[in-house]
């Protein structure tokens, strides 16, 4: 671990769980947490933005939406707890990322290598539509954290509005500059200066999954070529 991504991104996650920036996002998350649902009747509820967690030297940056308001908002770890994190972290154990293929709590004994994961926004929204503003309020801590994690050469966005996102951080901090609009599309590959690549996926979420615009094949192959493109021994496939 370097020593200094690790105490950086240590305080710039206590930054991020004590931000209560967005009214209407600190209100929903706290009420969540406080009437729950049935299935989670006798857990305590995390209640809080969600930093993001992984390697500090990793060499995969993996960019989501938001935390699912029973999923994250509960456990208190990204894509943790959900039928999206499922998929994500069994995906990332069959490629060497992860040392568990399941996240089903903070204390369950997880760990990321070579492995990165944030978010564009640390709070569960309503009907997982952030607005606007909170997406802008969040823009510095996923600013921060690219800035932080120098040894990352492969960024995979999960969703559109995640690679939007993630293309407008890497120009506000001079990383790449695009002559027109790069499109979204599941598997698209974008070479960025620097040696930075960004890959694009559905974002694993049961809409997708459930009717079949996300297969596991589609989305292995997405980690598949990130672990081919950062060029460290993984699994045999």
């Amino acid at each position: 671990m370097t020593n200094t991504n690790g105490n950086h991104l240590y305080q710039l996650n206590r930054r991020v769980i004590s931000c209560r920036k967005c009214p209407r996002l600190v209100e929903w998350r706290e009420r969540v947490a406080r009437e729950k649902v049935a299935r989670f009747s006798d857990c305590t509820y995390w209640g809080k933005p969600l930093p993001g967690f992984g390697d500090p030297d990793a060499g995969v940056l993996i960019v989501g939406l938001a935390p699912a308001a029973h999923g994250g908002n509960r456990t208190g770890r990204m894509f943790t707890g959900d039928r999206s994190g499922d998929w994500l972290f069994s995906t990332l154990h069959k490629f060497g990322f992860a040392s568990q293929p399941t996240s089903v709590s903070l204390d369950d004994g997880l760990r990321l290598k070579d492995c990165y994961i944030t978010a564009v926004v640390q709070c569960a929204p309503p009907q997982n539509k952030p607005l606007k503003e909170e997406i802008e309020n969040c823009q510095p801590y996923l600013l921060e954290e690219l800035r932080v994690l120098m040894n990352v050469t492969v960024i995979v966005a999960l969703g559109k509005l995640a690679f939007d996102r993630t293309i407008i951080s890497l120009e506000a901090i001079g990383k790449c500059h695009f002559d027109r609009k790069q499109k979204f599309a599941h598997g698209a590959e974008y070479d960025i200066a620097n040696g930075l690549t960004l890959i694009s996926s559905y974002h694993p979420s049961q809409q997708n999954t459930f009717t079949g615009k996300l297969t596991k094949p589609m989305f292995e192959s997405i980690f598949r070529k990130a672990r081919h493109l950062i060029g460290r021994i993984g699994p045999a496939d």
